[in-house]
């Protein structure tokens, strides 16, 4: 296989808000280089990059999907990304690794909730940013409104590179503004190179001119050039557009239509000129894992080793493939290298290129290339590789939190284990999807980034391990506490033959402030209870707290004194004082007004602004309290905190209320008093539940 150097590599990540192309145009760039011999599409399941089940049948990408092409002497690895909210967790690990991200738009939508959440992760992993507006020949597509769209958003940095022939229906190619050339677009044809229609040349000029001002902009030396001029050659256009980029100061726009090839052919030229290289990023940080320092390692083939691993996908019949970033170095199967997450030594095999579900064996890796192992040992995601000598920890992936969660139980007894085993593997998958088993409400509970992240991943577990689950509402974790302060009396006494049990204590409970948790405070003077037996007492009062009083929730934010009692020389046992301590608590709990408490969640909501009213309305309707909103970038953040009760399939009514175009992201706040009414309801159904169990025993 062809080697490249580090500056004949470009990494573009594919992104863009759900159902703007993104797969139609990996399939447009690969056919356009020669890797396939016809364009797949996504409707038919035939594309390259969906090539799962999952992806097929729901004809959404799901996974990050790595792809390459030659084009002209260059490689091009393309990591095609979800577009669909569910699955941000595999654009946020395939921007990490990409030095651009290659921004979809639809020329009919414009800028998105999906638009505006991968410009916010490119730009936290400093990615460069250009971008593709596609569907261009669809009916009411619009380049003027959606550049301005996207100058509005982005700043005056977008800079349209492009000019199309015409619009919708009468789109036919599009004007070079660097060279000041027309491009007219053939079914199944190369794009003719013409000369500027003479009914373009005044809109091409004054767009040229726009052009030149933004990339002089960007350059002080230019600028001062422009100034003075008022031109600048297209030598200086090259040069400064090239270190513009590099610099995230200019994000270049370009046009085509994916689903015909037009404008893929200029893409990829546009890539291997001006888009930089890894090397252009000069170096990666990370901390020597030894001293705990922060090092840099230059990236480039001659430094020690240092690869990372962003995706791993357990494949039938393969094993674990992992995918993998070069940093800086060559790495060839038999390498042994470092993990220093795990402090292991992992032997390499095999090393791949991928196009989707296909792989070529290559015989080495170098420095800025994306490639994949096979059967790593205990290398995951966010994990880094690195040369013993010279170890380096490269920071992990900074997920998103969940969004949503779910109780899982399995159709068949007896599938607890194969269901923890099989959701542990789709765990290393995609770390967004996380398993608990919560003791407290006894249910195990998984956690994602929306209803169909959950579902695919049940699916996941039936086709991959064998093991069949049925999603059911989750329980929700309440609280039980105290109001006021009460006293009371636990005493134990049996006598039956022999030696009895005694035990006597008398308790003080009281409330502490919401988030205090629990004290014992030992109160007691003068011996009337030995010290040997106050452990004991405590243990009751912790086992009486967990069991609770009103509807069998964990009791929280309680202060519990003993300051009295009496003992029996022969009959006291810590058996009998533990007894004592459960009674005393249960007295005296149910004297100091007890309540029920519910957890509280931060919500943000993003959403476009026509739509605020029925998403506050429907906030409200949930009991939610509407805390602020303000402006985010085209889109309104609504901040709300609102009971978990009332989030439950929260994503799904969020985007039926939006149209597909919300996006919103939750976090625990605090615990809070449930509502007089709902509390009595929900004891009542605990009390019910508890005496069925007791009729079925």
């Amino acid at each position: 296989m062809k080697e490249y150097k580090i500056d004949q590599i470009r990494n573009l990540g594919l992104v863009g808000h759900g159902g703007v192309g993104k797969t139609s145009l990996a399939e447009a760039l690969l056919f356009s280089a020669g890797i396939t011999t016809r364009l797949g599409r996504v409707e038919d399941g035939n594309t390259v990059s969906d090539y799962s089940a999952e992806e097929i049948t729901r004809k959404i990408s799901i996974a990050a999907s790595l792809l390459h092409l030659d084009w002209k002497n260059y490689k091009i690895n393309l990591v095609d990304l979800p577009g669909y909210a569910d699955f941000i967790g595999e654009v946020v690990a395939g921007l990490r690794v990409t030095e651009t991200a290659l921004i979809l738009i639809s020329a009919l939508s414009g800028v998105e909730v999906g638009t505006e959440q991968v410009c916010k992760t490119a730009e936290k992993y400093d990615c460069a940013r250009m971008f593709f507006l596609n569907k261009m020949e669809k009916e009411h597509a619009s380049f003027s409104k959606v550049s301005k769209q996207l100058q509005d958003r982005f700043g005056s940095g977008v800079v349209a590179v492009q000019l199309p022939l015409g619009e919708g229906l009468n789109f036919k190619g599009v004007v070079d503004l660097i060279q000041m050339k027309a491009y007219i677009f053939q079914k199944g044809a190369q794009p003719k190179e013409d000369k500027v229609p003479s009914d373009f040349d005044s809109q091409a000029q004054e767009a040229r001119e726009k052009m030149m001002e933004a990339i002089a902009e960007s350059d002080d030396a230019l600028l001062e050039k422009f100034f003075d001029k008022g031109e600048l050659t297209e030598e200086e256009i090259k040069r400064g557009l090239k270190k513009g980029i590099s610099s995230k100061k200019i994000f270049p726009l370009l046009c085509g239509t994916a689903t015909e090839n037009w404008g893929s052919n200029l893409l990829l030229d546009f890539a291997t000129e001006y888009l930089p290289s890894p090397a252009d990023f000069g170096e990666v940080k990370g901390i020597d894992p030894n001293t705990k320092q922060e090092i840099k390692r230059k990236i480039a083939v001659e430094e020690p080793t240092c690869a990372f691993v962003f995706k791993t996908v357990a494949e039938p019949h393969v094993g674990e493939l992992s995918f993998f970033k070069v940093y800086a170095g060559k790495i060839s199967p038999g390498n042994d290298l470092l993990n220093p997450t795990k402090q292991v030594t992992e032997r390499i095999g095999q090393i791949y290129v991928m196009n989707g579900k296909e792989r070529k064996e290559i015989g080495n890796i170098s420095a800025g290339d994306l490639g994949a192992f096979v059967k790593l040992k205990s290398t995951h995601s966010g994990d880094t590789l690195c040369d013993k000598k010279h170890p380096i920890l490269l920071p992990p992936i900074d997920f998103p939190k969940p969004v949503i969660n779910m109780a899982i139980k399995p159709k068949n007894k007896g599938d607890e284990e194969k269901i923890a085993n099989g959701f542990a593997k789709l765990h290393e998958e995609d770390p967004t999807f996380i398993m608990v088993v919560d003791g407290d409400i006894r249910q195990t509970i998984i956690y994602g980034q929306g209803e169909l992240h959950l579902e695919i991943m049940v699916d996941k577990l039936k086709k991959k391990f064998g093991v069949e689950a049925e999603l059911e509402k989750p329980k929700i974790p309440y609280r039980e506490t105290i109001k006021t302060k009460a006293e009371a009396q636990g005493k134990y006494k049996r006598q039956s033959g022999g030696r009895g049990q005694y035990g006597d204590a008398w308790l003080k409970v009281e409330p502490l402030h919401r988030g205090e948790g629990f004290q014992f405070v030992d109160d007691i003077v003068g011996g009337a209870v030995p010290g040997k037996y106050i452990p004991a007492v405590e243990k009751g009062v912790v086992e009486a707290m967990h069991e609770g009083i009103l509807a069998g929730y964990k009791m929280v934010d309680i202060k519990v004194s003993i300051y009295d009692g009496t003992y029996h020389v022969v009959d006291s046992s810590d058996m009998a004082f533990k007894i004592a301590g459960s009674m005393g608590f249960r007295k005296a709990a149910l004297e100091a007004k007890p309540v029920l408490l519910e957890p509280i969640y931060n919500v943000e909501v993003i959403v476009p602004s026509e739509f605020m009213g029925d998403v506050m309305g429907d906030i409200s309707s949930r009991r939610g309290k509407i805390m602020g909103m303000e402006a985010d970038g085209g889109f309104e953040k609504i901040k709300a905190k609102v009971p978990l009760a009332e989030l439950y399939k929260y994503s799904t009514s969020l985007r039926s209320h939006t149209q597909g175009r919300g996006h919103h992201t939750r976090e625990f706040s605090h615990y809070e008093e449930v509502p007089r009414e709902i509390a009595d309801k929900i004891i009542k159904e605990a009390q019910d539940h508890k005496q069925k169990e007791k009729e079925e025993e």
